[in-house]
């Protein structure tokens, strides 16, 4: 029968605990990779850098836009709506004030 080495059985346990907090760092990276927009939500984008920066908008399609509003969400209360030209910050061409989209954000 085999003798108990304290010391091996120490180094054992504190590789397993290191492999198993690097394993869940590494899911929890991976997962805040793969969520959708809709719950990590988009940054707002400042008018003065759309502005400068080539388009890198979603089309509608891409944004899931329909122009009725989802419950009280809708493009009039959100951060990305320009009002004065019916636009948004993150989605092409015209939007309704009364719209909705993926990029939904509260103003």
């Amino acid at each position: 029968m085999e003798a108990h080495d304290p010391q091996r059985r120490t180094v054992l346990r504190g590789t397993l605990a290191a492999g198993v907090t690097l394993m869940l760092f590494g899911c929890k990276a991976k997962q805040e990779e793969s969520l959708p927009t809709s719950q990590t939500g988009p940054a707002p984008v400042s008018e003065a850098s759309s502005a400068a920066a080539p388009s890198t908008k979603m089309s509608q399609a891409q944004a899931q836009y329909q122009p009725q509003p989802k419950g009280t969400q809708k493009c009039a209360n959100c951060t990305n709506f320009i009002a004065s030209s019916n636009t948004c910050k993150v989605v092409e061409g015209q939007v309704a004030s009364e719209g909705w989209c993926i990029a939904w954000v509260a103003a």
